[in-house]
């Protein structure tokens, strides 16, 4: 299997809504975009599939020690030799990557945050730093874009908490800030139990708006000349907003499922976009 077929292969086995934006571009983009995601979900796999934290922490330090090789010519993993080609024509540094390994790292030392502040470091180096890259990668040309990219990748990354609040109580992780659940007055062990109540769903309400708010503020900062080249990221947009839709329409029906769009929602939401230009 070439380093090519095999991040393909990773991006389209995720599922993750990320690979309808990138169906839409020129192949050179798309290849880079591929190669890009595939090492995101490398390295955050290793958190998801933890059984040994020491493990998925040498795990984690072997991926440190890849980029850096990669950087100095000598890639050895399939994905850092599909992405290498392509890091000089779409400003992909070592810190980029290595920034995202340090968010997983987090994931491996903490599982609360003690508020919004402690919760939005994470968020830009696990989301806010992709958005950068992808940004570059789609045809950034004026300098605010990277500002744009980042609140997205901070809203489509709380987006994402909100959905798996559930799934992350199973790990053990409660990724809403505790200073949060202490206004709302939720305890901890009712988020690990999977306890519904009207005061979880108050404080997840505050949650969503927080991410609406983002969406909004993202979109303002995006400059009129990139809106073109940055459909792929209002494609994202459009996907997680109508699944954050979905969530507040559910009630917040969070702790005992996973909320997802179907492929095909998905693939008419990118296309939308693609066809109209516009959310």
């Amino acid at each position: 299997m070439t380093p090519e077929h095999y991040v393909q292969q990773k991006a389209a086995a995720s599922g993750s809504s990320f690979y309808y934006a990138f169906l839409f571009l020129p192949k050179p983009r798309r290849a880079a975009i591929t190669a890009f995601y595939a090492f995101c979900r490398e390295v955050d796999d290793v958190v998801d599939e933890m059984v040994d934290a020491g493990v998925a922490g040498t795990k984690l330090a072997w991926w440190q020690s890849e980029v850096a090789k990669a950087f100095a010519g000598q890639p050895s993993h399939p994905v850092m030799q599909a992405l290498m080609p392509h890091v000089a024509d779409y400003k992909i540094e070592q810190r980029h990557l290595q920034a995202v390994i340090e968010g997983c790292q987090m994931d491996l030392a903490q599982t609360r945050y003690l508020d919004y502040p402690g919760l939005q470091r994470y968020c830009h180096l696990v989301a806010g730093i992709v958005g950068e890259v992808a940004a570059n990668i789609f045809g950034q040309t004026q300098a605010q874009t990277t500002a744009y990219a980042h609140k997205l990748g901070q809203a489509l990354q709380l987006t994402n908490i909100i959905r798996d609040v559930g799934e992350d109580a199973l790990r053990g992780r409660i990724y809403l800030p505790v200073n949060e659940l202490q206004q709302f007055d939720v305890k901890a062990h009712e988020i690990l139990k999977r306890s519904y109540s009207d005061r979880f769903t108050a404080l997840m309400k505050f949650q969503a708006q927080r991410a609406q708010g983002l969406y909004d503020e993202a979109l303002a900062l995006l400059p009129q000349a990139d809106r073109r080249a940055q459909k792929p990221g209002l494609m994202m947009a459009s996907i997680y907003r109508a699944l954050l839709t979905e969530i507040e329409r559910d009630n917040f029906q969070v702790l005992h499922q996973r909320v997802s769009l179907t492929p095909l929602r998905k693939l008419w939401l990118a296309w939308k976009v693609q066809a109209l230009g516009r959310i």
